[in-house]
């Protein structure tokens, strides 16, 4: 067929109604907005490539290749969802795309020719039908966007200075610091959907406790002077991103995320950690660990253990003290892209598990290793007590 570059257009927003309103539907079901975000994003990118690529390009579109331009569509839509930091299920957003595109391609190849017999001569063109898509395409749009204005949790602003903690957060709310915003005694968390941007927090036997919330966001924290745990999250999901953590002496850790097994994905990323026993560790959890740095440990800089699961990858590990990483009690961990320098044997402790071993798999654990640069440690890779290190 030989689209007109309006009909083009009117033919996407025609087909899209159905699939914008689903996704608003799927919205308010889910209690989250990426559904409607992500089909407001493959109507923009679809209507980019029409009015650049596909009106200049393809003079003649013939049936056959709405297959690989629905791929390209794809492949374009996930990058534009990547790049919007649009945090999306990968398996929702993509059952979401694929049944939009089978619905675009039964209105655009069957329904629309069916109710407008001049719908090939015209080029796609609606007459009326068009302005009437966009008009149904926008007033969609619209009115999920005044339902998420409506339903958005409030946003509390920290002012600069010291705020007196422990400071508890028991219902969905965003908490952003101002310059110079500080909590002292601790943070603590008792409810989904909870997001912190750029506030310091001193002390506290954890700097930021987390418990039994789901869909919690930590963004640009910074936490020191705690007495256990840097961040502490038990039985929850989180994404941890640009963190900076300052362990103290004693038995701490920067972050421990545990007995979340039975819960999506969590998320620790772009972090600095400095000291404590622990840099990241994940007990019962499925975490992905990455473009982290951590130093100075004194047990293991990153550790995934207790039948764990998850991704170790393009981290920074510098002068721990006996193990760099460890995966260890049945977890299945896999470590690519990870630089681990100057792990330190721990010579008083008499354990050969700890003689300064870059990458370490431990009692029963799988560990499978990419392209990871372990240099200038006693030990490279090392599996102990019935585990396994595969690749590498």
């Amino acid at each position: 067929m030989s689209y007109t570059l309006r009909g083009r257009i009117e033919s996407r927003l025609a087909a899209m109604l159905a699939p914008l309103a689903a996704a608003g539907v799927a919205s308010l079901a889910v209690d989250d907005w990426w559904p409607i975000e992500l089909a407001a994003l493959m109507l923009a990118v679809g209507l980019a490539l029409d009015a650049t690529l596909y009106h200049r390009v393809l003079a003649y579109q013939p049936g056959w290749l709405a297959v690989p331009l629905g791929a390209l569509e794809l492949v374009l839509v996930m990058a534009a969802a990547r790049a919007t930091d649009l945090h999306s299920p990968l398996g929702g957003a993509l059952v979401l795309f694929v049944l939009s595109w089978l619905w675009t391609q039964v209105v655009g190849h069957a329904a629309l020719p069916l109710l407008r017999d001049s719908y090939a001569e015209d080029g796609g063109e609606l007459a009326r039908g068009g302005a009437a898509a966009a008009a149904g395409a926008a007033a969609v749009l619209l009115a999920a966007l005044s339902v998420a204005w409506v339903t958005a949790p409030p946003t509390v602003r920290l002012a600069a200075g010291v705020h007196q903690g422990p400071l508890v957060l028991d219902h969905e709310q965003e908490l952003v610091g101002e310059p110079g915003a500080v909590v002292r005694g601790g943070i603590v968390i008792r409810a989904d959907g909870v997001v912190v941007r750029d506030v310091a927090v001193v002390g506290g036997d954890h700097g930021i406790d987390v418990d039994l919330s789901e869909n919690v966001v930590l963004d640009g924290v910074r936490v020191s002077g705690f007495a256990m745990d840097g961040i502490h999250a038990r039985r929850s999901t989180v994404e941890i991103r640009g963190c900076t953590i300052r362990s103290p002496g004693g038995y701490t850790q920067g972050v421990d995320i545990s007995f979340a097994a039975h819960l999506h994905m969590s998320v620790v990323e772009d972090c600095t950690i400095t000291g404590g026993q622990e840099g990241i560790v994940t007990h019962s959890s499925t975490v992905v660990i990455q473009d982290n740095i951590v130093r100075r440990t004194a047990l293991r800089g990153i550790t995934m253990t207790e039948m764990s699961m998850g991704h170790i990858e393009d981290n920074t590990v510098l002068d721990a003290l006996g193990v760099g990483i460890f995966c260890g009690d049945f977890s299945m961990c896999e470590a690519d892209g990870n630089t681990v320098v100057g792990t330190r044997a721990d010579r008083g402790s008499g354990d050969l598990t700890r003689a300064g071993v870059g990458l370490e798999a431990h009692y029963g654990a799988e560990l499978t290793v990419g392209d990871n640069d372990v240099h200038g440690n006693p030990v490279p890779l090392a599996a102990f007590a019935d585990a396994s290190i595969r690749g590498g």
